[in-house]
């Protein structure tokens, strides 16, 4: 017996007979799972760069959480999705770890989450305490 391309072929005395185990292809070819998969993950980034800069997702959790959809994400595109946060903030703060801009949220190792984590939550309370407020988190106060 020999295996050929998923299908047996049984030899027996001079007669060969076949027994067909090939596993049907896929309705979809794999290309174009692979967009749609691509898509569902751009789709799914957006919406967390969205809930970060809009106050609603806390940058913390999402470092300390890494949800699927941020595991392959750059740190630095992560950080940078908050408001008031460029390119040279985000260097900056990366620099002090050091941890590159290119470093994965899913490749960072537990310490770094929770240097990180503990950097940005002493950034945020001496925003807090200077008065500076993203406005989702002000209160409205009487009109």
């Amino acid at each position: 017996m020999s295996r050929r391309h998923g299908v047996h072929v049984v030899a027996t005395g001079s007669e060969h007979t076949m027994n067909a185990t090939a596993t049907i292809a896929p309705a979809v070819p794999q290309h174009i799972r692979a967009l749609q998969r691509a898509n569902e993950v751009r789709l799914a980034r957006a919406e967390l760069k969205r809930r970060v800069a809009d106050g609603e997702l806390d940058i913390a959790e999402v470092i300390l959480d890494c949800p699927p959809e941020a595991q392959s994400m750059a740190v630095s595109d992560l950080l940078m999705s908050q408001r008031r946060w460029g390119q040279t903030r985000c260097r900056r703060l990366l620099a002090q770890l050091p941890i590159s801009e290119k470093k994965t949220v899913g490749s960072l190792t537990d310490r770094q989450r929770r240097t990180l984590v503990s950097m940005l939550t002493a950034i945020s309370a001496t925003r807090m305490r200077s008065g500076w407020a993203p406005a989702s988190r002000r209160s409205a106060g009487p009109i």
